[in-house]
């Protein structure tokens, strides 16, 4: 049987609906997220500190962190951030040590140049006190061990208690030299990091409100000369 030109047009746009719907994106991940990298330019970004050789870059749709030509952060431009979700894609084609700051803040103790909750990263063969781990990049309080498969609590006397994740990941589970995926939700006094789908650290602070991190800046961390660290397919899900 011949179809005529009209139905033939109403199927093939039905086809394109059932394809390009809502559930399509939830589907992949990614519902309720903005892309905050172009894929093209660091639009939205700012490298900090600001050098000469201009340590950040986008090449073939990735950015591209190179150690020899300075040590630092590309900062995203929302400087406000409090509860939300990020997802990253992240490479090192050697070894290296980078990672991610999230709610930063400028340090006015002087000895960092931001106070931060650091998701760490690093090459495979670093170790789970870098890769996988949550750091705390905060002079004038404690700053605590929460390694990878390690799930945090600090009471309000700013005393530790760790316990170990179930089904956390392993070294096996991230690919060498290959693309990994980080995922990171930051809500309210809990914050939980995942590597390619499985959980990876998580702490719980009960501190006053005083000495913990409320909102601030996500940051991609520059950390050693040498060092090649590439990121994309970055995500963002503000949180309400």
């Amino acid at each position: 049987m011949k179809l005529s030109a009209p139905f033939t047009t109403i199927f093939l746009l039905s086809l394109v609906a059932l394809f390009t719907t809502p559930d399509r994106v939830a589907a992949d991940g990614h519902k309720g997220f903005v892309k905050i990298f172009d894929g093209k330019s660091l639009k939205g970004w700012e490298e900090t500190p600001k050098g000469e050789k201009k340590a950040w870059s986008v090449k073939d749709g990735v950015i591209v962190g190179e150690g020899d030509k300075g040590r630092g952060y590309l900062v995203y431009e929302n400087h406000e951030l409090a509860d939300f979700e990020l997802k990253v894609s992240y490479r090192f084609p050697g070894k290296g040590n980078s990672g991610i700051n999230l709610r930063a803040v400028k340090d006015e103790t002087g000895r960092r140049k931001f106070k931060a909750y650091h998701a760490d990263i690093g090459h495979v063969g670093i170790g789970g006190r870098v890769l996988g781990a949550w750091d705390f990049h905060t002079p004038g309080r404690r700053e605590h061990a929460c390694f990878r498969g390690d799930r945090l609590i600090i009471d309000k006397d700013d005393k530790p208690t760790v316990t170990k994740i179930e089904g956390a990941v392993t070294a096996k589970d991230i690919n060498k030299g290959g693309w990994n995926q980080m995922h990171v939700i930051m809500k309210g006094n809990n914050y939980k990091f995942f590597i390619n789908g499985k959980p990876s650290a998580e702490f719980t602070e009960h501190l006053p409100d005083a000495k913990r991190l409320h909102k601030g800046m996500i940051q991609l961390q520059l950390h050693d000369p040498g060092m090649i660290v590439q990121f994309k397919d970055i995500w963002l899900k503000v949180l309400k």
